[in-house]
């Protein structure tokens, strides 16, 4: 049985246009216009126990409305999804305690109290006993090195700090299904480091089923052997990041460098020059023409090293999300008030 499982899960939000002035307000009063917003639509896959899945998408995309309706935080407009064979809005006590929720931009630590006793509620909360509450501790700070933080104030604690904090509190009651959402926003280099490699030994040790939103490629290059892709609340890719590449882009990049230094007009034969610094330079070449490019560069240039790569991933995505942009503006809507006072802080 898949641990996590969505079909056909869809969420709409209606809202109402906000009118400015006094005749604008009474027009709002007695006839309000609403708009509706289709933040997640028809999104189905399924996550194998232990696996560990990319989930990526521009803001507004439809992410974390769909990990807040897996939580149970969300109720779908239809479609269904299970979570451990549970219904996540149901919000039984035996799905709570197996399934955990990070959000990057969220603090779920108590702001005045030492990092050590936020912990510790979080063990009376769960009703973790105390032995495999500590060993769970220290084994997990040890990890995150952070130790000799466990008396400051949370409040005091610096951003990487704090996250990581947050990682071992969402996993003391060790959730079987672990959400998170934009984990390393906001933390230096050497940090997001340390998490990745954090969430790699917990994915890979605990066979905790991991699905993880971030705009950070770094995460998703390191930590996710498939991807999910979302866009205006559609799924548009499901499978190897590899695949992902080889759909959508159409190009390969040649870095080379010769035993002289190159000219622009003689580059340009063979393809767009990304980049040249003396000997050596950048081309982007159509993709199904890169063997035959490199063979004809190998005999035209006194090349001493030369490689053929993928563009960065973080401009294939981006050309991704250029190519299926709606064609009018009009599925993001204006500040708007919720009708029905539910959460539509959609992403």
């Amino acid at each position: 049985m898949a641990a996590v499982e969505a079909t056909a899960l869809t969420k709409v939000f209606t809202t109402v246009k906000r009118r400015g002035g006094l005749t604008g307000a009474f027009r709002g009063l007695f006839r309000p216009e609403r708009t509706e917003v289709r933040a997640v639509e028809g999104a189905s896959f399924a996550l194998e126990p232990g696996e560990l899945v990319g989930f990526l998408g521009p803001n507004g995309a439809g992410k974390t409305t769909t990990l807040k309706m897996l939580a149970g935080l969300l109720h779908p407009t239809s479609g269904s999804a299970s979570v451990l064979g549970f219904t996540p809005w149901e919000r039984r006590d035996d799905f709570r305690r197996r399934i955990s929720l990070v959000m990057g931009a969220k603090n779920q630590l108590w702001w005045d109290l030492p990092a050590r006793d936020s912990l510790a509620l979080n063990r009376e909360i769960y009703g973790v006993p105390y032995d495999r509450w500590k060993k769970t501790v220290d084994e997990m700070i040890e990890m995150l090195e952070v130790g000799n933080r466990l008396e400051v104030q949370v409040r005091e604690l610096s951003l990487g700090e704090r996250m990581k904090f947050e990682l071992i509190a969402c996993l003391l009651h060790e959730p079987q299904v672990l959400f998170l959402d934009e984990p390393t926003i906001g933390l230096d280099v050497v940090s997001q480091q340390r998490i990745r490699e954090f969430l790699r030994d917990v994915n890979a040790r605990r066979r905790t089923t991991i699905l993880l939103t971030s705009h950070n490629m770094a995460d998703i290059k390191g930590l996710a052997s498939r991807v999910l892709l979302i866009n205006h609340g559609r799924i548009m890719h499901d499978g190897p990041l590899a695949t992902l590449i080889e759909r959508w882009s159409g190009t390969k990049r040649l870095a080379l460098t010769a035993s002289r230094p190159l000219v622009r007009s003689e580059l340009a034969a063979f393809g767009e020059v990304l980049a040249l610094d003396g000997p050596a330079a950048v081309l982007c070449v159509p993709r199904d023409r890169a063997p035959a490019v490199t063979g004809e560069v190998l005999a035209a240039l006194p090349v001493l090293d030369l490689t053929v790569e993928d563009p960065p991933i973080e401009d294939i995505i981006a050309e991704i999300f250029q190519e299926t942009r709606p064609p009018t503006s009009a599925a993001k809507a204006p500040k708007a008030e919720s009708s029905g006072g539910e959460d539509h802080e959609w992403e």
